[in-house]
């Protein structure tokens, strides 16, 4: 069973976890950014095709379009981010179709709570982080989609310590590009962080939505 799972599941996997740290330190060399484009979106671009392999009907080929689009997104932010915004709203926009298919029954308080908190308080720090004031709606708007699929995830019925967490990690990371525009602009910190917070955000929600699906 654990060779039939090694040879059937993992190159795809491990294909991408190398890709998502050769980026993380490639990109502190002297490499051309432009030759870091493609290593960025094979990260992402291997998890949708491991979820277009593995996971099966609707659910499947939703997670497959959502890491298809996250992958280009993480290649058009190198070049146009305004066109990156638009292809990880659409991320957002397929993210909630999927999660909202899975409701979770019988949620508690504290769970409903914490997707309100989400739901509201993300677009709010996207409005208050940015400097230029300028960017401040576009960003709550955008902070809006991606509270929303924070929010759905956690109130899945998929796996909240993979897919849940993941989302919130995804978020965090976007959290941390609004503040890399404003307060923390010139801190190291954003950019040391941004990325494994993102990529393994991606990574355990894939993981969690294909076994979920696979089970069903």
């Amino acid at each position: 069973m654990a060779r039939h799972a090694l040879i059937e599941k993992r190159p795809y996997l491990l294909a991408s976890i190398a890709a998502g740290i050769a980026f993380y330190v490639l990109r502190l060399t002297a490499m051309p950014e432009i030759w870091l484009i493609p290593v960025k979106g094979a990260a992402c671009g291997l998890l949708a095709l491991y979820a277009l392999l593995h996971g099966q009907g609707r659910d499947g080929k939703l997670l497959a379009a959502m890491m298809a689009l996250a992958a280009l997104g993480d290649m058009a932010i190198e070049i146009e981010r305004g066109a990156a915004a638009l292809l990880f709203f659409a991320y957002h926009v397929t993210a909630i179709a999927l999660y909202l298919g899975h409701p979770r029954e019988h949620p508690t308080g504290t769970q409903k709570a914490a997707a309100v908190a989400m739901l509201l308080l993300t677009p709010l720090v996207a409005w208050l982080l940015p400097a230029d004031r300028a960017d401040a709606i576009p960003t709550a708007l955008y902070g809006l989609a991606l509270g929303g699929m924070a929010a759905c995830a956690w109130m899945s019925s998929f796996p909240r310590y993979r897919v849940g967490i993941g989302a919130v990690l995804f978020m965090a990371s976007d959290i941390l590009i609004f503040a890399d525009s404003g307060p923390l602009m010139g801190d190291p910190l954003p950019q040391l962080l941004i990325w494994p917070l993102y990529y393994l955000g991606q990574f355990l929600i894939t993981v969690g939505v294909v076994r979920r699906v696979r089970g069903d």
